[in-house]
């Protein structure tokens, strides 16, 4: 019996789909409300993302053994049109018992009445400052939000406050995550709806998609919450902003390749069952084979040393699998239950569709009729039977000129490549991290004025008590290091104080001249670290400077050690699907060069449009793995259907059959994952800024050029060959 005249029982059909929609409505239930909890068991905290190997991670521990506290320091800057008097200074410091009494600061330790250090003057009498630990991390903008109502609520009128430092700018950064539950997810979704509803002219549609997308991201989100929760992966905002696009981008995408199949399918067959049937049968294979490369793609993250990088791969692998399983189960029970009035109001109907096959053309279709012997592929036309509009326009071009169309559309992307090498990946101070305004940004700037800029940002050394004096004088000796001390306990250092020794070692503070997260910083880390252990061959060199340089460099690392291995498997699995060799090497080779493209003209963008200050130093590798993982859902979507195509009429033919068959739904598919993308750039930071762009303008290029051009006319010109060495290849 043909699988269109197939039905299951009447019982049948309305039992499974009201099964599966009230299933994952529940999951829906239960996943929505972990949204406004997730953030509880997020962190934002850059060190916590160090492997335990680093050299910042050991003085971090160590520092634990001296201060018995896991407190984060902020500092309170106050500032003067006019020098400040020393009555005056006497008056400020009754402020620090107010500070100290704010829920969330550091306690102080006997003998002392406060672990406030301050106030402390500048030099030229114009600002002071208080150095305040807070020890409640967990509520840190909590903590940071009641000391800056406390400053601004007790000082006078004529002076300016701020609360920066590593804490205050820590709040800031969590702040400006603040908008991932709320304003990204409407972005994306409001961005999606709009373009669904355009290009498929359906309002019931785009709904049904939407909701497919937001059932995967609720049950995604309840999983990793748990996970989250119970130890088993560190989740950060930046992590949980990637997860919400790639879900809502990846479910959507999978989503319009079954939707068009559906719809294909409905033109052929009258049962919705039956046009389901057909429309899983072409669409389950390149769907699980797209989300599997993906999930391959993503885990090779594992294999990175930043923990950052290291826990998103689980995370967004968590994603993509529910993105895969409700494109595959939730929205064809929706599809089922509605039928051909999920495209109201202009429902399919029974007959050739528009790109159908013409039996006239010698083509055949799902359903028979006449069939093109393999290897007939006369005249330039032969594929593009009832495709009409833009898409044979482009078939015609790659028939007729295929190699000239490749070598352009090559030198194109060559060029925009060329751009790569003002790619600017090392980094950037965390005062620019924020885009938006900051206190702590600003409070920074101003510290710098009046401060040396280092200050409550110390460069932090562990060394042996036998050799602290040596040691401190080595430190001292460094050009760009403003003051050090000993430490010897909570408060002010004071001259002649014994030091605090844990195990036989004593902990240097040394105060920078330039701010803690600046380049300068770094090169006066990189700088105590190879002259301190000819001192002292255990001396270890930590703080914030020291673990922005760690971060970096492992960071880097992590680019040439895990490209590689993406780029492997992604190769052996498209090697497996395609069952040949030839083709997934023209595949890889051209998702490498559009990302090369995509990243070249990101780099000239953000240097000279933007004037961004450079990148962090995870944005090539962040961009490596989305754009090379969800370029090659695209030539899977593609080549599975060019594949199937030229079974019936050989490989040129088939590869414009292909090209008119899924040009519409790729585009489709690649215009939302780009808006989605772009919606990262509502969230005000850097990385999320740069990561947007670069993911959406390289998927619009991969769609564009790569997927509709480059790939469609290198297969062309290859002919047969490509599918070497399988059967198909030896046709003639």
């Amino acid at each position: 019996m043909d699988i269109k005249d197939r039905a299951p029982k009447r019982w049948l059909r309305l039992a499974l789909p009201a099964v599966l929609i009230v299933v994952w409505l529940m999951v829906a239930g239960l996943g929505g409300p972990t949204f406004g909890k997730i953030s509880g068991v997020s962190s934002n905290d850059q060190a916590s993302f160090l492997p335990a190997s680093a050299e910042s991670t050991a003085v971090r521990d160590w520092q634990l053994k001296f201060v018995d506290t896991n407190s984060i320091p902020a500092v309170v800057l106050l500032t003067s049109t006019q020098p400040i008097s020393d009555r005056q200074l006497g008056e400020l410091a009754a402020l620090a018992p107010t500070l100290g009494a704010v829920p969330g600061v550091q306690p102080p330790s006997p003998p002392a009445t406060t672990a406030i250090a301050g106030p402390i003057p500048s030099p030229d009498k114009l600002a002071v400052e208080f150095l305040v630990p807070i020890s409640d991390t967990g509520k840190l903008n909590t903590v940071v939000a009641a000391l800056r109502e406390a400053v601004a609520a007790n000082i006078p009128a004529r002076m300016t406050s701020y609360v920066t430092g590593p804490a205050g700018l820590t709040a800031d950064l969590v702040g400006a995550f603040a908008g991932i539950d709320g304003v990204l997810l409407l972005v994306a979704l409001t961005a999606v709806f709009v373009i669904l509803l355009v290009v498929y002219r359906s309002v019931v549609l785009p709904i049904m998609v939407l909701l497919t997308a937001v059932v995967a991201l609720c049950a995604s989100i309840l999983v990793i919450y748990n996970m989250a929760s119970w130890g088993w992966i560190k989740l950060s905002g930046q992590s949980q902003g990637i997860l919400s696009i790639l879900v809502i981008g990846a479910a959507t995408d999978y989503s319009l390749l079954l939707v068009a199949r559906f719809r294909e399918a409905l033109h052929q067959v009258a049962s919705s069952w039956a046009a389901m049937a057909l429309a899983l049968r072409g669409a389950w294979e390149p769907i699980v084979a797209s989300g599997t490369t993906v999930i391959i793609a993503l885990l090779c993250l594992l294999f990175s040393d930043l923990n950052s990088n290291r826990s998103l791969g689980p995370i967004a692998t968590i994603g993509i699998f529910f993105s895969i399983l409700a494109a595959l189960t939730a929205l064809p029970a929706f599809l089922v239950a509605f039928g051909r009035t999920a495209f109201w109001p202009f429902r399919p109907r029974l007959g050739p569709s528009p790109a159908g096959r013409h039996a006239a053309s010698g083509g055949a279709g799902m359903e028979g009729g006449a069939r093109v012997e393999a290897g007939v592929e006369a005249g330039p036309e032969a594929g593009l039977a009832g495709i009409g509009g833009l898409w044979r326009r482009v078939g015609l071009v790659i028939s007729r000129r295929p190699r000239l169309t490749w070598v352009a559309t090559l030198v194109l992307l060559l060029a925009a490549s060329a751009g790569v090498l003002q790619l600017q990946a090392n980094g950037v101070p965390q005062t620019d991290v924020i885009l938006s305004q900051s206190d702590a940004v600003d409070g920074q700037r101003a510290l710098g004025r009046h401060f040396d800029a280092g200050s409550g940002s110390p460069v932090v050394i562990i060394a042996g008590a036998a050799q602290q004096a040596q040691v401190l004088a080595a430190v001292e000796h460094e050009e760009r290091v403003a003051a050090a001390s000993i430490y010897a306990g909570p408060g002010r250092p004071v001259p002649g104080a014994a030091p605090v020794v844990r195990d036989g070692r004593v902990m240097i503070n040394a105060t920078l001249a330039d701010q803690a997260d600046s380049a300068a910083a770094e090169d006066v880390v990189l700088n105590l670290r190879a002259s301190l252990p000819a001192v002292d061959s255990t001396v270890l060199v930590g703080g914030v400077s020291a673990t922005a340089l760690d971060t970096n460099v492992t960071a880097q690392r992590d680019l040439v050690k895990i490209v590689p291995l993406v780029l492997a498997v992604i190769l052996l699995v498209l090697m497996l699907l395609l069952r040949s060799i030839v083709a997934p090497l023209v595949l890889i080779g051209s998702v490498v060069l559009s990302y090369a493209a995509a990243m070249g003209v990101s780099a000239l963008v953000f240097n000279h449009v933007f004037g961004f200050p450079g990148a962090d130093a995870s944005v090539p590798l962040f961009g490596f793995v989305f754009l090379v993982a969800l370029g090659v859902d695209y030539n899977i979507f593609l080549m599975t259907r060019v594949r199937e195509e030229a079974r019936e009429m050989g490989t040129r033919a088939g590869v414009l059959r292909g090209l008119g068959m899924t040009g519409s739904v790729i585009t489709s598919a690649g215009i939302v994952l780009a808006a989605t993308f772009a919606a990262l750039g509502v969230i005000p930071l850097l990385f999320l800024a740069q990561l947007a762009f670069i993911v959406a303008f390289g998927v619009l290029l991969d769609t564009v050029i790569v997927r509709s051009l480059l790939v469609p006319a290198l297969v062309y010109d290859i002919g047969r060959h490509v599918w070497w060495p399988s059967a198909l290849g030896h046709r003639k």
